[in-house]
């Protein structure tokens, strides 16, 4: 199951281009930003969250899009190079940027500060996978527009296909319209980041323990 979801990923997003306002970490590298090996760097970091794993996810979390310090470089969504690179965290993975100290987000640093202990049990994902940006303003972040939600929902439904998962988490209002487009049933919990945190993590634990996956 988790090496059809990385075979889906390969064919559905490695080959999307970006463009002035959307960046694709896995398609493309940017001079003065990114090491000359970046693309496949992320590629496989992003490989290593999708296929290496003790068991297979039951709950699908679906947030917004890649942030400029956080899966724009990682990979991963919701989580930052400088965590890959940390001995201890669950996932290994390599820095893409060329910065001297790896990059850090805000917000995976709250995700996974909650969410660490029960991270097999949830696979974690963006509603547009690719970073929205200003135009010739690569490190800034806006709002996927209504066209880049819809463009990506086959991919989501087709996620949600292969995973199956017994509960499905919309983080953020976007998330949670892209979701009902495709008809899946979900809950709402708020993004952890802007104050949120608190309810993010009510949403997401009490999810868990409905279907108890803890106690």
């Amino acid at each position: 199951m988790l090496s059809e979801l990385n075979r889906m990923l390969e064919k559905n997003l490695f080959r999307e281009s970006s463009n002035e306002e959307l960046f694709n970490p896995y398609s493309t590298r940017s001079e003065g930003l990114d090491r000359a090996d970046a693309i496949s760097i992320r590629r496989d970091n992003l490989r290593k969250y999708v296929t290496e794993r003790r068991k297979k996810p039951e709950v699908l979390l679906l947030a917004e899009a890649p942030g400029p310090w956080g899966c724009r470089f990682s990979g991963v969504p919701i989580t930052s190079e400088e965590q890959l690179l940390d001995p201890d965290f669950p996932i290994s993975g390599r820095q893409s940027s060329l910065e001297e100290n790896p990059h850090k987000e805000y917000s995976a640093t709250i995700y996974w500060g909650i969410l660490l202990p029960w991270h097999e049990h949830i696979f974690t994902w963006n509603t547009v996978p690719m970073h929205p940006h200003y135009q010739g303003k690569p490190l800034t972040i806006r709002t996927p527009r209504a066209s880049e939600i819809k463009r990506f929902l086959p991919l989501v439904s087709e996620m949600v296909e292969i995973l199956k998962p017994r509960a499905v988490v919309a983080v953020g209002r976007k998330a949670e319209k892209a979701l009902g487009m495709i008809d899946v049933e979900a809950t709402y919990v708020r993004h952890p980041s802007q104050g949120g945190a608190t309810l993010f993590r009510e949403g997401v634990l009490q999810i868990l323990k409905e279907l108890n996956l803890i106690t």
